[in-house]
């Protein structure tokens, strides 16, 4: 069998995390077992899907690595995506002839009915079922309506949905691969629209004859899903489909216990790329969401979270989404680049804080004095900047150090001892700035204090003599001069 999975988001939105977990699983079990991953867009909701949507999603999707073998392509022309794959359409809307054949199928067997409830007359069952304290659930009106009464609605204009015939006793049981054998008791289900008014499909019945149709073997998705898969069995098994796998992950909750949500911070993924983290600590971190392996191993190179990915490892419980850790994450793969791709991965940043002009070597320099402090690449830019540009003085730091009595005269008397360092690099500057304190009696902290503001404008930073061997003879002189006039 040649496995076949498929990540199936509705465009009414970004990218969320509990989606982009799904995905990077469907896709991870697919790569392991070199079978196919596709990507099918569930546009049926009229009223809320967007093109703006799915771009975002597609743009998600890439940002990741997470490559699709069929589905939509990143071009969109005025009539819409290209598509790859054999198995298309991959947008529902466009796949009406599939669903119509199969609804008729299900008519004509009497496996499903035309029902003429209007919503006025559902939501007030459903008002008086909740007063009663009954279960809210469609009570069958019309699931043996005579010729006669059929006609008589139609008379009246009503649009009929169609609604699937469930069986009112036994039990149906789901065979999860996360989960064991979940059973559902048939008599507390209900008859389910499958076709709205509008003739457009619902999710339930979409759902399987895609599924059945694009060939998937697997079927990977949120726990919230579970309780939906009673219904899509029937719907298998009354068309003569072969059941596929079903493996249901659990639920992403934040800190406090409670579902994921935006309280809780950013939960689409384009916000974490736009805050400065790297796809693959993403990658990483997501995979940890709800999967272990026997080593408890914590970071993983692409290609071996492939080779050790399995369903085997996917836990019942609640995964907590904790951003300290994801934020460790980014660091340890922030550390593991070279500076100059670091500054290639971090050009938009870059390039929004004023240095997208500044020579690539030249950045790599200064990159390679604070990459280990670099939790984001959108922090790049607040920590190179004096390195390109004039110091800016931070208050606090003025006061505390440059305003002290002294420290304008340490950097005036200062200032000739390092013009005449011959060989501007770090060593060399040290020594000297060591011996400077050495002759006028001064501690060193009452040198290089007032050195590393006066070049900077800041307390913190990067090691004093590297940083000011990145500088430069030129630029540190002006500076300690500019510092020495300001106070």
């Amino acid at each position: 069998m040649t496995v076949r999975t498929r990540f199936a988001p509705s465009p009414t939105g970004y990218l969320h995390i509990g989606g982009a977990r799904t995905a990077l699983f469907c896709w991870l079990f697919a790569r392991h077992h070199k079978g196919t991953f596709v990507l099918r867009i569930e546009d049926t909701d009229e009223v809320r899907s967007t093109h703006e949507s799915v771009d975002a999603i597609l743009e998600s999707m890439a940002w990741l690595g997470l490559d699709w073998d069929e589905g939509p392509s990143l071009t969109r022309h005025d009539e819409g995506w290209e598509e790859k794959g054999g198995h298309g359409p991959y947008f529902q809307m466009k796949r009406g002839e599939h669903y119509r054949k199969h609804l008729e199928q299900l008519l004509a067997e009497g496996k499903a009915y035309r029902c003429y409830c209007t919503p006025e007359e559902l939501a007030a069952k459903r008002e008086q079922a909740s007063k009663e304290k009954k279960p809210v659930r469609y009570d069958g009106r019309c699931r043996d309506l005579t010729d006669a009464q059929r006609r008589v609605f139609e008379a009246e204009g009503r649009k009929p949905s169609v609604r699937f015939r469930m069986p009112q006793e036994g039990s149906t049981v789901v065979s999860d691969e996360v989960r064991g054998e979940v059973s559902f008791e048939n008599n507390l289900r209900q008859d389910f629209v499958i076709a709205k008014g509008s003739g457009v499909p619902t999710y339930n019945f979409a759902n399987v004859i895609d599924d059945h149709l694009m060939e998937i073997t697997h079927v990977v998705r949120g726990d919230e899903h579970l309780n939906n898969t009673p219904e899509q069995i029937h719907i298998y098994q009354a068309l003569g489909f072969a059941l596929p796998k079903f493996a249901h992950l659990s639920m992403i909750m934040g800190p406090d216990g409670t579902k994921l949500s935006k309280r809780h911070g950013a939960t689409s993924v384009l916000e974490y790329r736009d805050q400065g983290f790297l796809p693959e600590a993403m990658r990483n971190y997501l995979a940890l969401l709800g999967w272990s392996n026997p080593e408890s191993q914590q970071l993983f190179e692409a290609a071996e979270l492939v080779a050790k990915f399995g369903l085997e490892g996917c836990q019942k419980n609640p995964a907590t989404f904790d951003n300290q850790k994801l934020l460790w994450m980014n660091s340890e793969y922030v550390r593991k680049l070279s500076p100059e791709t670091l500054v290639d991965r971090a050009r938009p940043f870059l390039e929004k804080g004023r240095l997208g002009g500044v020579h690539r070597d030249a950045l790599a320099k200064a990159v390679k004095l604070e990459q280990e402090k670099v939790t984001l690449l959108s922090e790049l830019p607040g920590r190179l900047d004096f390195f390109f540009h004039d110091a800016v003085y931070d208050p606090k730091a003025m006061d505390k150090v440059l305003k002290v009595p002294g420290a304008g005269k340490v950097l005036e008397e200062l200032a000739p001892a390092l013009a005449a360092v011959e060989l501007f690099a770090a060593k060399p500057l040290e020594d000297r700035i060591r011996r400077f304190c050495e002759e006028k009696g001064l501690k060193v902290g009452q040198v290089f204090h007032p050195i590393r503001v006066a070049v900077s404008g800041r307390t913190m930073g990067p090691g004093l003599f590297e940083m000011l061997e990145v500088l430069g003879k030129e630029k540190v002189l002006a500076r300690l001069e500019a510092a020495r006039k300001l106070i």
